[in-house]
């Protein structure tokens, strides 16, 4: 006894001793860092993720296996010798690059039938990803529109769709590019609201750090943060493609493992249906409480790849399961995971747009989920959650899925403010144009803010919202500056010498009411250099100015990457989640 005692203490302090610290970068081809990858010591089956930048940090011994794995590339596996730095490059998996999707059975059971849907193969070689052309907004005279209106956007699926596209070296589409997307991606340090209001109201207003003729301008609000125990019960209803298209690493694999994620934040009170479509649509799951988290597990983990893409039907399928199992007064919402490709029945944006427009009218919010690339229809999804009362997010990869559905599962599913329209009557004694940054599917009429029939964008727990104006001040001279006739039945000559710079005001509804409730705010006008703006707006203003840079904007005569960086390096702040630090990265790689 004593003898296996030694023993085993020596084996202890041997390995003890003989075991160290592999570090290193993981990238791909093209030398770029990957975030998130996963890398797991089969000998002592511990494991750990590269950070923003790519690096790792494991405990191993000389003999190790060490494997890294990451959605979208080949697995790798390197034994452990001498070295105690490791690098590693992935190769990208040809599978998921070009599309090769082959045909797949498929078992899924519809309503406790059984029913055999076959998969359809098919290379796809060429990229039919769609967005929808987006125009910039121009600079408009304040003396024949002094009103801008506008619908609220939460929506965060560009950027990590951007980033996914800088990863992997692509080029990017101007229609990819949402500069409010990419501002309303990042978290800022606003104030909550201190009264009843769902929301607090932020500005600020300072020089424009790219044109010193033109001052810009920050409207934000800051949505109040419900924690996740004070959140009514939800009536979920996830609604998965399992069609071919979704047959590669990047897209169902990684769908099963973020629904995951979901799924574990569940509480008792929360429940959970299960809706699938290929050929056909089924259900896969009844209506399940939160408690039975290995009956949705196993559930999730089941589902397979294959068949055409009857879209229409699933959604038809999954709002009457929502409706069924409705919560009064809860969150009742359906979420939808797909690449977008629908082929069969309502296909169209216009026709799944009218599908949803019919089905929000049950009290029933929409979260779509867009995965995978080479076909993936940003702007079927984006479609859809606006027409659904809901939200839109890109995932690229499972660092994303920790956040939309891990730390963020309170703000991406429960809305406190919906049909949220902002509208900024400017002073023309002291500007003579602006222009919205971004929002350009997002405009509305000046008189749809009044509107309580017409629909805007809705406000989750905790979430923010920042919009950037570019103001022309009066007396400036500016060659974005249109000249117009002087209008013979109108008075233009009306001075305003307040001091007021603008007034904003603010329409949103509860989100079970009807009629909306109104707040104004005024903003003075003030001659602070952009030195003296705050970090998050300095922040805020580099993301602008990227996005201006990849959309090539008429409106900035030079895209300077290191004014970029300068004002992104100005504005990270504490950074305690790395986001603003891999935005710094992002710029920083070349795009070919």
């Amino acid at each position: 006894m004593k003898y296996n005692l030694l023993f085993i203490l020596s084996l202890f302090l041997y390995t003890s001793i003989s075991a160290q610290t592999i570090t290193g970068t993981v990238s791909n081809e093209n030398s770029t860092p990957l975030p998130g990858v996963n890398i797991l010591n089969k000998s002592t089956n511990s494991g750990t993720q590269t950070d923003f930048d790519g690096k790792y940090s494991i405990k191993a011994e000389k003999g190790d296996l060490l494997t890294f794995s990451f959605i979208g590339y080949k697995t790798k596996e390197v034994k452990v010798k001498d070295k105690k730095v490791i690098n590693v490059s992935l190769e990208p998996d040809n599978v998921s690059l070009n599309e090769e999707v082959v045909a797949v059975s498929e078992t899924i059971r519809i309503r406790g039938t059984s029913s055999l849907q076959t998969g359809y193969g098919y290379n796809n070689r060429t990229n039919t990803e769609a967005y929808k052309e987006r125009n910039e907004n121009i600079f408009k005279s304040v003396k024949t529109a002094p009103l801008s209106t506008f619908s609220i956007d939460v929506d965060r699926a560009s950027y990590s769709n951007i980033r996914r596209m800088i990863n992997n070296g692509q080029e990017i589409p101007k229609g990819a590019v949402k500069i409010e997307e990419m501002i309303n991606y990042f978290n800022y340090d606003y104030a909550g609201p201190k009264d009843e209001q769902p929301f607090a109201i932020h500005t600020e207003v300072a020089k424009s750090p790219w044109n010193q003729q033109t001052k810009i301008a920050k409207i934000a609000l800051q949505g109040k943060n419900i924690p996740t125990e004070d959140i009514p019960a939800s009536n979920l209803t996830f609604l998965l493609d399992v069609s071919g298209s979704m047959n590669s690493p990047n897209k169902l694999p990684l769908l099963k493992s973020s629904f995951k994620i979901l799924v574990n934040q569940l509480r008792e009170e929360d429940r959970v249906a299960i809706v699938v479509y290929a050929g056909a649509a089924g259900v896969v799951l009844e209506s399940t409480p939160g408690s039975e988290k290995i009956k949705i597990l196993e559930a999730i983990n089941n589902l397979n790849a294959g068949g055409s893409t009857a879209g229409g039907e699933g959604i038809q399928l999954a709002y009457k399961i929502a409706k069924e199992n409705f919560i009064e007064g809860g969150n009742n919402r359906v979420i939808l995971a797909t690449d977008g490709d629908f082929n069969i029945g309502s296909s169209s944006d216009s026709a799944m747009k009218e599908l949803i427009e019919e089905k929000r009218e049950s009290g029933v919010f929409l979260t779509a989920l867009g995965f995978g690339m080479g076909n993936y229809k940003d702007s079927k999804l984006e479609s859809l959650a606006q027409a659904g009362n809901g939200n839109h997010a890109y995932i690229d990869g499972m660092q994303e899925s920790r956040r939309v559905l891990g730390t963020e599962f309170g703000g991406t599913l429960h809305t406190i403010a919906k049909d949220v329209k902002i509208q900024v009557e400017f002073n023309p004694a002291k500007i003579q144009a602006y222009r919205l940054i971004g929002y350009e599917n997002r405009l509305l009429n000046a008189e749809d803010f009044n509107d309580d029939e017409k629909d805007a964008g809705e406000l989750g727990s905790g979430h923010t919202v920042t919009a950037l104006y570019e103001l022309i001040p009066v007396g400036v001279e500016s060659v974005y500056l249109k000249e117009i006739d002087s209008l013979k039945y109108t008075n233009t000559e009306l001075k305003n010498n307040s001091g007021e710079l603008f007034t904003v005001k603010f329409r949103y509804k509860d989100p079970e009411g009807a009629k909306s409730k109104l707040i104004t705010k005024t903003v003075a006008d003030t001659e602070k250099d952009f030195e003296e703006a705050s970090t998050d707006f300095k922040f805020a203003a580099a993301v602008a100015l990227y996005g201006m840079k990849l959309t090539d904007s008429e409106f900035v005569k030079n895209h300077n990457t290191g004014l970029i960086l300068d004002l992104a390096e100005k504005g990270r702040g504490e950074d305690k989640e790395g986001y603003r630090a891999e935005f710094t990265r992002l710029v920083k790689i070349e795009v070919n």
